[in-house]
């Protein structure tokens, strides 16, 4: 008994934990998103994506750290305190989202990869002035320019897309694909899907994921418009509206083929293209000032999340502090008898 009520208060207050600091994410976002409304996309996505990926990660800390090495340490070894229905419940509860985060992103990897090589199969080597990336062109009823896959991504543009755009413009939409591999934002959205697979009970988490998407996207307009200048506003902007006149009625978004979506595509069929035609035209008469994330700001945020870790280390061998968590988890075991 002492294990199984041991692991299954592990569960519960991870499962709890990462509600409750889950809700208040969602809410912080509703107390912010005006105030930093003029803030650069890449800021606001990064944002959003902090509010979604700490709660669980954060969660995962102090459960692993704090909790379960005080239950460890004091918890009797003959114990007479028992598994009751409600603990088992919250316990269930943890396990079926863990597994279900777990398997859908097993699962959106190997859908990835059978779609790489399914489209590597039928397309041809695509040779694109300035890119690095492998590129290939294929047939597709979509007007497909997408980058696929976290680690060794490749490009991939629709046959009569070349066609339908300007050079100018194919360069403007590929350097917004680039844009989301300079901000990771294939490996980003996997792991946002995985947060909302491991939190079933609240559904604020799609508003966040919602507005990341969102943002993300705006933020890959602006990278291409820092790259290409002004003039590289509009060439998107047109290029942007040609991609959309030629999505076929009814389609679903190319990004649906990957069930976590380690795939990003120029136009997903979001119907946001007017809002971002707009923005695009703003950027190409407005000064192109965007901050960037330097290497100050960068090791800033490493420090911080070392110090989050290092004071969560010190906390846990602190004998005062294992008690406080232990009466807290007697409390805790309380409640559910």
């Amino acid at each position: 008994m002492y294990s199984l009520l041991g692991l299954c208060l592990a569960l519960a207050a991870l499962l709890i934990f990462n509600a409750l600091a889950s809700l208040a994410a969602a809410g912080l976002w509703r107390a912010l998103k005006w105030r930093v409304a003029e803030w650069p996309a890449a800021m606001r996505a990064r944002l959003l994506f902090a509010l979604r990926f700490v709660p669980p990660a954060l969660s995962l800390l102090v459960v692993g750290t704090l909790l379960v090495p005080a239950y460890l340490i004091h918890e009797p070894r003959d114990t007479d305190e028992v598994v009751t229905l409600r603990l088992a419940a919250l316990a269930g509860l943890s396990i079926i989202g863990i597994a279900l985060a777990l398997w859908r992103g097993v699962a959106a990897w190997l859908a990835t990869r059978r779609l790489a090589a399914e489209w590597t199969t039928h397309a041809k080597p695509l040779h694109i002035d300035g890119l690095s990336l492998p590129a290939y062109s294929l047939r597709h009823p979509f007007p497909l320019i997408a980058i696929v896959g976290v680690f060794r991504p490749r490009i991939f543009v629709a046959t009569h897309l070349l066609a339908a755009l300007s050079p100018d413009e194919l360069a403007a939409a590929i350097e917004h694909e680039l844009g989301h591999l300079a901000a990771r934002d294939n490996l980003k959205r996997a792991l946002l899907r995985a947060c909302r697979d491991a939190l079933t009970i609240v559904p604020t988490g799609r508003a966040l994921d919602l507005a990341w998407a969102e943002c993300a996207e705006i933020a890959a307009d602006e990278y291409a418009a820092r790259v290409r200048g002004q003039a590289g506003a509009l060439d998107l902007a047109s290029a942007l509206i040609k991609i959309a006149r030629l999505v076929p009625a009814g389609a679903k978004p190319v990004t649906a083929m990957a069930p976590a979506g380690l795939l990003s595509s120029y136009v997903a069929a979001d119907g946001q293209v007017s809002e971002r035609v707009r923005k695009l035209a703003n950027l190409s008469t407005d000064a192109l000032n965007f901050p960037s994330q330097s290497l100050p700001t960068r090791l800033l945020h490493w420090v911080c999340g070392c110090g989050l870790l290092v004071s969560l280390t010190c906390a846990a061998i602190d004998p005062r502090v294992q008690r406080l968590t232990h009466d807290a988890l007697e409390h805790g075991v309380a409640l559910f008898q």
